[in-house]
Protein backbone atom coordinates (compact mmCIF):
# COMPACT_ATOMS: atom_id res chain seq x y z
CA UNK A 1 0.00 0.00 0.00
CA UNK A 2 1.55 3.52 -0.67
CA UNK A 3 0.40 6.75 1.43
CA UNK A 4 -1.00 9.04 -1.01
CA UNK A 5 -1.44 11.77 1.61
CA UNK A 6 2.86 11.43 2.08
CA UNK A 7 2.79 11.80 -2.03
CA UNK A 8 1.04 14.23 -3.00
CA UNK A 9 3.07 16.64 -0.35
CA UNK A 10 6.07 15.74 -2.77
CA UNK A 11 4.47 17.07 -5.39
CA UNK A 12 4.23 21.22 -5.06
CA UNK A 13 1.85 22.05 -7.43
CA UNK A 14 -0.78 19.69 -6.35
CA UNK A 15 -1.02 22.28 -3.27
CA UNK A 16 -2.41 25.23 -5.95
CA UNK A 17 -5.78 26.53 -6.51
CA UNK A 18 -7.34 27.49 -9.64
CA UNK A 19 -10.49 29.66 -10.42
CA UNK A 20 -10.51 29.52 -6.58
CA UNK A 21 -10.76 25.62 -6.48
CA UNK A 22 -8.87 23.37 -5.53
CA UNK A 23 -6.36 21.99 -8.04
CA UNK A 24 -7.46 18.52 -9.66
CA UNK A 25 -5.56 17.20 -12.29
CA UNK A 26 -6.20 14.51 -14.43
CA UNK A 27 -4.36 15.33 -17.49
CA UNK A 28 -1.58 12.94 -16.68
CA UNK A 29 -1.50 11.34 -20.15
CA UNK A 30 -0.55 14.71 -21.53
CA UNK A 31 2.30 15.12 -19.02
CA UNK A 32 2.30 14.37 -15.05
CA UNK A 33 3.57 16.95 -12.43
CA UNK A 34 7.18 16.74 -11.04
CA UNK A 35 8.29 16.11 -7.49
CA UNK A 36 10.15 18.47 -5.04
CA UNK A 37 12.89 15.98 -6.06
CA UNK A 38 13.39 16.16 -9.62
CA UNK A 39 13.24 20.05 -9.36
CA UNK A 40 15.60 20.34 -6.90
CA UNK A 41 17.96 17.76 -8.60
CA UNK A 42 17.65 20.83 -12.09
CA UNK A 43 18.70 23.47 -9.19
CA UNK A 44 21.40 21.66 -7.96
CA UNK A 45 22.93 20.66 -11.71
CA UNK A 46 22.94 24.29 -12.42
CA UNK A 47 23.95 25.80 -9.11
CA UNK A 48 27.07 23.25 -8.21
CA UNK A 49 27.78 20.72 -11.43
CA UNK A 50 26.94 22.89 -14.91
CA UNK A 51 29.64 22.33 -17.56
CA UNK A 52 29.99 20.46 -20.81
CA UNK A 53 29.77 16.84 -20.71
CA UNK A 54 32.64 14.22 -22.06
CA UNK A 55 34.67 17.16 -23.55
CA UNK A 56 36.42 18.99 -21.02
CA UNK A 57 38.89 17.72 -18.66
CA UNK A 58 38.59 20.59 -15.53
CA UNK A 59 36.53 19.07 -12.37
CA UNK A 60 32.68 20.78 -13.71
CA UNK A 61 33.27 18.86 -16.86
CA UNK A 62 34.08 15.36 -15.12
CA UNK A 63 31.32 15.72 -12.60
CA UNK A 64 28.88 16.46 -15.00
CA UNK A 65 29.47 13.56 -17.09
CA UNK A 66 29.63 11.24 -14.21
CA UNK A 67 26.17 12.70 -13.77
CA UNK A 68 25.17 12.33 -16.91
CA UNK A 69 25.99 8.71 -17.62
CA UNK A 70 24.90 7.41 -14.53
CA UNK A 71 21.75 8.55 -15.30
CA UNK A 72 22.12 6.34 -18.32
CA UNK A 73 22.34 3.48 -15.96
CA UNK A 74 19.71 4.33 -13.92
CA UNK A 75 17.37 4.16 -17.25
CA UNK A 76 19.17 0.74 -17.57
CA UNK A 77 18.11 -0.68 -14.37
CA UNK A 78 14.52 0.83 -14.24
CA UNK A 79 14.00 -0.90 -18.04
CA UNK A 80 16.02 -3.88 -17.58
CA UNK A 81 18.33 -3.38 -20.50
CA UNK A 82 21.21 -5.67 -20.62
CA UNK A 83 24.00 -2.62 -21.32
CA UNK A 84 23.60 1.28 -20.92
CA UNK A 85 25.08 1.38 -24.74
CA UNK A 86 21.74 0.17 -25.44
CA UNK A 87 19.81 3.30 -23.72
CA UNK A 88 20.06 6.36 -26.26
CA UNK A 89 18.91 9.98 -24.84
CA UNK A 90 16.33 11.82 -26.82
CA UNK A 91 14.50 15.05 -26.82
CA UNK A 92 11.30 12.60 -26.31
CA UNK A 93 9.20 9.53 -27.86
CA UNK A 94 8.67 11.79 -30.73
CA UNK A 95 12.59 12.63 -31.28
CA UNK A 96 13.08 8.71 -30.82
CA UNK A 97 10.55 7.14 -33.39
CA UNK A 98 11.69 9.46 -35.96
CA UNK A 99 15.56 8.35 -35.29
CA UNK A 100 14.31 4.89 -35.95
CA UNK A 101 12.16 5.08 -38.52
CA UNK A 102 14.82 7.80 -40.44
CA UNK A 103 17.49 5.42 -39.82
CA UNK A 104 15.98 1.96 -39.90
CA UNK A 105 14.57 2.41 -43.30
CA UNK A 106 17.82 4.20 -44.52
CA UNK A 107 19.53 0.89 -44.01
CA UNK A 108 16.38 -1.98 -44.17
CA UNK A 109 13.66 -0.71 -46.42
CA UNK A 110 13.31 -0.34 -50.21
CA UNK A 111 10.17 0.52 -52.15
CA UNK A 112 7.46 -1.66 -51.59
CA UNK A 113 8.48 -2.59 -48.21
CA UNK A 114 6.08 -2.73 -45.70
CA UNK A 115 5.87 -1.08 -41.99
CA UNK A 116 2.70 -2.31 -39.82
CA UNK A 117 1.44 -0.02 -37.11
CA UNK A 118 -1.74 -0.38 -34.66
CA UNK A 119 -5.42 1.42 -35.48
CA UNK A 120 -4.76 2.75 -31.82
CA UNK A 121 -1.42 4.64 -32.61
CA UNK A 122 -0.64 7.84 -31.14
CA UNK A 123 0.37 10.25 -34.07
CA UNK A 124 3.85 10.44 -33.05
CA UNK A 125 3.98 6.66 -34.20
CA UNK A 126 2.02 7.18 -37.59
CA UNK A 127 3.12 10.53 -38.95
CA UNK A 128 7.02 9.68 -39.08
CA UNK A 129 6.46 6.21 -41.20
CA UNK A 130 4.15 8.39 -43.46
CA UNK A 131 6.85 10.59 -44.36
CA UNK A 132 9.14 7.88 -44.96
CA UNK A 133 6.35 6.61 -47.20
CA UNK A 134 7.47 9.72 -49.11
CA UNK A 135 11.19 9.21 -48.85
CA UNK A 136 12.07 5.21 -48.68
CA UNK A 137 9.30 4.47 -50.48
CA UNK A 138 7.88 2.33 -47.51
CA UNK A 139 3.55 0.95 -47.31
CA UNK A 140 2.28 1.59 -43.78
CA UNK A 141 -0.50 -1.46 -43.17
CA UNK A 142 -2.64 -1.25 -40.17
CA UNK A 143 -3.83 -3.69 -37.68
CA UNK A 144 -7.34 -2.91 -36.96
CA UNK A 145 -9.20 -2.89 -33.51
CA UNK A 146 -12.33 -4.39 -31.64
CA UNK A 147 -15.12 -2.10 -30.73
CA UNK A 148 -13.77 -2.72 -27.16
CA UNK A 149 -10.81 -1.24 -27.90
CA UNK A 150 -8.90 -4.77 -27.99
CA UNK A 151 -5.79 -5.16 -31.05
CA UNK A 152 -7.22 -8.08 -33.37
CA UNK A 153 -4.05 -10.23 -32.86
CA UNK A 154 -5.39 -12.39 -35.18
CA UNK A 155 -5.62 -10.52 -38.09
CA UNK A 156 -1.51 -10.13 -37.33
CA UNK A 157 -0.60 -12.96 -39.14
CA UNK A 158 -2.67 -12.05 -41.94
CA UNK A 159 -1.04 -8.45 -42.59
CA UNK A 160 2.87 -9.60 -42.09
CA UNK A 161 4.26 -10.94 -45.39
CA UNK A 162 7.67 -11.67 -46.71
CA UNK A 163 7.39 -7.16 -47.66
CA UNK A 164 7.09 -6.58 -43.95
CA UNK A 165 10.16 -5.06 -42.51
CA UNK A 166 9.34 -3.70 -38.98
CA UNK A 167 6.36 -3.95 -36.69
CA UNK A 168 5.74 -0.32 -34.22
CA UNK A 169 3.10 -0.66 -31.58
CA UNK A 170 2.07 1.00 -28.72
CA UNK A 171 2.06 -0.81 -25.26
CA UNK A 172 -0.75 1.50 -23.97
CA UNK A 173 -3.53 3.92 -25.65
CA UNK A 174 -3.38 6.90 -24.71
CA UNK A 175 -6.65 7.18 -25.58
CA UNK A 176 -8.37 3.60 -24.75
CA UNK A 177 -6.08 3.01 -21.76
CA UNK A 178 -5.71 -0.75 -23.32
CA UNK A 179 -2.69 -2.67 -22.84
CA UNK A 180 -2.14 -4.48 -25.77
CA UNK A 181 -0.93 -7.66 -25.73
CA UNK A 182 2.96 -6.74 -26.75
CA UNK A 183 4.77 -10.09 -25.69
CA UNK A 184 2.61 -12.01 -27.99
CA UNK A 185 2.58 -9.45 -30.82
CA UNK A 186 6.74 -9.71 -30.25
CA UNK A 187 6.43 -13.59 -30.20
CA UNK A 188 4.53 -13.75 -33.37
CA UNK A 189 6.69 -11.10 -35.06
CA UNK A 190 10.30 -12.39 -33.98
CA UNK A 191 8.86 -15.88 -35.52
CA UNK A 192 9.19 -14.04 -39.35
CA UNK A 193 12.00 -12.27 -37.86
CA UNK A 194 10.67 -8.97 -38.18
CA UNK A 195 11.79 -7.01 -35.42
CA UNK A 196 9.02 -4.55 -33.10
CA UNK A 197 9.09 -1.51 -31.76
CA UNK A 198 7.16 -0.15 -28.68
CA UNK A 199 6.03 2.57 -27.96
CA UNK A 200 6.07 2.82 -24.05
CA UNK A 201 5.06 6.73 -23.73
CA UNK A 202 2.13 5.88 -21.84
CA UNK A 203 3.24 2.42 -20.20
CA UNK A 204 6.52 2.68 -18.36
CA UNK A 205 4.76 5.04 -15.43
CA UNK A 206 2.03 2.46 -14.82
CA UNK A 207 3.18 -0.75 -15.73
CA UNK A 208 6.56 -2.74 -14.71
CA UNK A 209 8.27 -3.10 -17.98
CA UNK A 210 11.23 -4.96 -18.65
CA UNK A 211 13.11 -4.78 -22.17
CA UNK A 212 14.56 -8.00 -21.93
CA UNK A 213 11.55 -9.92 -20.33
CA UNK A 214 9.52 -8.49 -23.21
CA UNK A 215 12.32 -9.69 -25.64
CA UNK A 216 11.47 -5.96 -27.81
CA UNK A 217 13.88 -4.77 -29.96
CA UNK A 218 12.79 -1.02 -29.86
CA UNK A 219 11.52 0.88 -26.99
CA UNK A 220 10.46 4.47 -26.60
CA UNK A 221 9.09 6.65 -23.94
CA UNK A 222 9.42 10.21 -22.68
CA UNK A 223 10.78 11.73 -19.55
CA UNK A 224 7.82 14.05 -18.77
CA UNK A 225 4.87 11.42 -18.64
CA UNK A 226 7.24 9.74 -15.96
CA UNK A 227 7.60 12.74 -13.64
CA UNK A 228 10.83 13.89 -15.27
CA UNK A 229 11.56 16.99 -17.08
CA UNK A 230 10.20 17.80 -20.67
CA UNK A 231 12.58 17.73 -23.72
CA UNK A 232 13.76 14.29 -22.46
CA UNK A 233 13.55 11.15 -23.30
CA UNK A 234 14.91 7.40 -24.02
CA UNK A 235 15.44 5.24 -27.46
CA UNK A 236 15.94 1.61 -25.90
CA UNK A 237 17.74 -0.70 -28.93
CA UNK A 238 19.01 -3.78 -28.77
CA UNK A 239 22.82 -3.84 -29.43
CA UNK A 240 22.76 -5.86 -32.47
CA UNK A 241 20.38 -3.44 -34.02
CA UNK A 242 22.00 -0.26 -33.30
CA UNK A 243 25.09 -1.70 -34.21
CA UNK A 244 23.74 -1.71 -37.94
CA UNK A 245 21.04 1.17 -38.18
CA UNK A 246 23.40 4.78 -39.37
CA UNK A 247 23.39 8.16 -37.42
CA UNK A 248 19.92 10.19 -37.62
CA UNK A 249 22.16 13.27 -37.12
CA UNK A 250 25.76 14.32 -37.49
CA UNK A 251 27.72 17.01 -35.64
CA UNK A 252 29.80 17.00 -32.52
CA UNK A 253 29.79 14.16 -29.74
CA UNK A 254 28.42 11.58 -31.99
CA UNK A 255 32.18 11.12 -34.03
CA UNK A 256 35.64 9.27 -33.84
CA UNK A 257 37.41 11.34 -36.33
CA UNK A 258 36.19 14.02 -38.86
CA UNK A 259 38.64 14.96 -41.81
CA UNK A 260 37.51 16.61 -45.18
CA UNK A 261 37.30 13.48 -46.63
CA UNK A 262 35.73 11.29 -44.10
CA UNK A 263 33.93 10.92 -41.01
CA UNK A 264 34.04 8.25 -38.70
CA UNK A 265 31.41 7.79 -36.02
CA UNK A 266 31.44 6.89 -32.25
CA UNK A 267 30.65 3.71 -30.55
CA UNK A 268 26.97 3.46 -29.16
CA UNK A 269 25.44 5.17 -27.79
CA UNK A 270 26.85 8.15 -28.46
CA UNK A 271 26.94 7.79 -32.52
CA UNK A 272 22.65 8.50 -32.24
CA UNK A 273 23.81 11.75 -29.73
CA UNK A 274 24.63 14.81 -32.26
CA UNK A 275 25.23 17.61 -30.51
CA UNK A 276 25.24 18.75 -26.51
CA UNK A 277 23.14 16.78 -24.69
CA UNK A 278 20.59 17.63 -21.88
CA UNK A 279 22.63 16.24 -18.92
CA UNK A 280 20.17 18.21 -16.72
CA UNK A 281 17.47 16.07 -18.46
CA UNK A 282 18.92 12.99 -17.73
CA UNK A 283 19.95 13.51 -14.27
CA UNK A 284 16.57 14.83 -13.53
CA UNK A 285 14.89 12.26 -15.73
CA UNK A 286 16.95 9.39 -13.88
CA UNK A 287 16.00 11.11 -10.17
CA UNK A 288 12.34 10.28 -10.98
CA UNK A 289 13.09 7.24 -11.64
CA UNK A 290 14.65 6.53 -8.39
CA UNK A 291 11.47 8.21 -7.09
CA UNK A 292 9.35 5.84 -8.70
CA UNK A 293 11.33 2.84 -7.93
CA UNK A 294 11.42 3.82 -3.91
CA UNK A 295 7.51 3.82 -4.00
CA UNK A 296 7.65 0.71 -6.39
CA UNK A 297 5.87 0.19 -9.47
CA UNK A 298 3.68 -2.39 -8.57
CA UNK A 299 2.29 -0.63 -5.68
CA UNK A 300 2.04 2.48 -8.32
CA UNK A 301 -0.08 0.03 -10.51
CA UNK A 302 -1.99 -1.46 -7.55
CA UNK A 303 -3.36 2.27 -6.94
CA UNK A 304 -4.39 3.26 -10.00
CA UNK A 305 -5.89 0.20 -11.20
CA UNK A 306 -8.31 1.00 -7.82
CA UNK A 307 -8.59 4.53 -8.78
CA UNK A 308 -9.45 3.84 -12.37
CA UNK A 309 -11.98 0.63 -11.03
CA UNK A 310 -13.55 3.46 -9.18
CA UNK A 311 -13.78 6.65 -11.70
CA UNK A 312 -15.41 3.82 -13.99
CA UNK A 313 -18.18 2.63 -11.95
CA UNK A 314 -18.94 6.31 -10.76
CA UNK A 315 -18.97 7.74 -14.14
CA UNK A 316 -21.43 4.73 -15.65
CA UNK A 317 -23.82 5.82 -13.21
CA UNK A 318 -24.10 9.33 -15.03
CA UNK A 319 -27.17 9.02 -17.30
CA UNK A 320 -26.35 9.30 -21.43
CA UNK A 321 -22.19 8.83 -20.74
CA UNK A 322 -20.71 6.70 -22.71
CA UNK A 323 -16.80 4.98 -22.11
CA UNK A 324 -14.64 4.64 -25.22
CA UNK A 325 -12.25 1.80 -24.83
CA UNK A 326 -13.64 -0.94 -22.74
CA UNK A 327 -10.90 -3.58 -22.64
CA UNK A 328 -10.49 -5.70 -19.69
CA UNK A 329 -7.04 -5.19 -19.55
CA UNK A 330 -6.58 -1.36 -19.67
CA UNK A 331 -4.99 1.14 -17.40
CA UNK A 332 -5.39 5.06 -16.18
CA UNK A 333 -7.07 6.74 -18.93
CA UNK A 334 -10.98 7.20 -19.29
CA UNK A 335 -12.43 8.51 -22.79
CA UNK A 336 -15.79 9.50 -22.42
CA UNK A 337 -18.95 11.71 -24.27
CA UNK A 338 -21.81 12.60 -22.42
CA UNK A 339 -24.88 12.63 -25.36
CA UNK A 340 -25.77 16.69 -25.70
CA UNK A 341 -22.60 18.15 -24.30
CA UNK A 342 -19.58 18.97 -26.63
CA UNK A 343 -16.54 17.57 -25.08
CA UNK A 344 -14.80 21.08 -25.79
CA UNK A 345 -17.80 22.54 -23.56
CA UNK A 346 -16.96 19.83 -21.06
CA UNK A 347 -13.52 20.67 -20.33
CA UNK A 348 -13.92 24.09 -20.45
CA UNK A 349 -16.55 23.61 -17.78
CA UNK A 350 -14.56 21.44 -16.38
CA UNK A 351 -11.66 23.95 -15.68
CA UNK A 352 -13.95 26.82 -13.98
CA UNK A 353 -14.49 23.66 -11.31
CA UNK A 354 -10.24 23.60 -11.31
CA UNK A 355 -10.77 20.02 -12.74
CA UNK A 356 -8.14 19.77 -15.17
CA UNK A 357 -8.96 17.02 -18.29
CA UNK A 358 -7.72 16.83 -21.64
CA UNK A 359 -10.69 17.47 -24.90
CA UNK A 360 -10.15 16.72 -28.41
CA UNK A 361 -8.98 14.00 -30.36
CA UNK A 362 -6.14 13.08 -28.21
CA UNK A 363 -3.07 13.26 -31.04
CA UNK A 364 -5.10 9.97 -32.38
CA UNK A 365 -7.42 11.56 -35.06
CA UNK A 366 -7.79 7.91 -37.37
CA UNK A 367 -8.24 6.32 -33.95
CA UNK A 368 -11.14 8.64 -33.31
CA UNK A 369 -12.62 7.82 -37.14
CA UNK A 370 -12.52 4.42 -35.91
CA UNK A 371 -14.91 5.50 -32.96
CA UNK A 372 -16.98 7.68 -34.85
CA UNK A 373 -16.57 10.83 -32.79
CA UNK A 374 -14.93 13.94 -33.51
CA UNK A 375 -13.35 13.86 -30.03
CA UNK A 376 -13.64 12.65 -26.41
CA UNK A 377 -13.14 14.00 -22.74
CA UNK A 378 -9.92 12.31 -21.11
CA UNK A 379 -9.36 11.41 -17.58
CA UNK A 380 -5.79 10.40 -16.85
CA UNK A 381 -4.54 9.21 -13.60
CA UNK A 382 -1.33 9.29 -12.26
CA UNK A 383 -0.04 8.12 -8.56
CA UNK A 384 -1.16 10.85 -6.69
CA UNK A 385 -4.73 11.03 -7.96
CA UNK A 386 -7.40 9.58 -5.30
CA UNK A 387 -11.34 8.74 -5.52
CA UNK A 388 -11.68 11.77 -3.85
CA UNK A 389 -10.72 13.78 -6.65
CA UNK A 390 -12.71 11.00 -8.72
CA UNK A 391 -15.58 12.33 -6.99
CA UNK A 392 -15.21 16.02 -7.81
CA UNK A 393 -14.89 14.85 -11.36
CA UNK A 394 -18.34 12.91 -11.04
CA UNK A 395 -20.18 15.84 -9.39
CA UNK A 396 -18.97 18.06 -12.20
CA UNK A 397 -20.19 16.29 -14.77
CA UNK A 398 -23.21 15.69 -13.13
CA UNK A 399 -23.54 19.68 -12.57
CA UNK A 400 -22.82 20.45 -16.30
CA UNK A 401 -25.26 17.76 -17.75
CA UNK A 402 -27.64 19.56 -15.82
CA UNK A 403 -26.98 22.85 -17.15
CA UNK A 404 -27.57 21.47 -20.95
Amino acid sequence: MINVTDIRADFPILSRQVHGKPLVYLDNGATTQKPLCVIDKIREMYCSVNANVHRGVHFLSQAATDEHEASRRTVQEFIGAASSNEVVFTRGTTEAINLISSSFCREFCKPGGEVIISAMEHHSNIVPWQLQEAISGIKLRVLPISDEGEILLEELENLISSRTRLIAVTHVSNVLGTITPIEKIIETAHRYDIPVLVDAAQSVQHVPVDVQRMDCDFLVFSSHKIYGPTGMGVLYGKEKWLDKLPPYQGGGEMIATVSFEKTTFAGLPFKFEAGTPDYVGSTALATALKYISRIGIENIAKHEQGVLAYATEQLLSIDKLKIYGTSKNKCSVISFLVEGVHHYDMGVLLDTMGIAVRTGHHCAEPLMRRLGVEGTVRASFAVYNTREEVDVLVNGIRRIVKMF
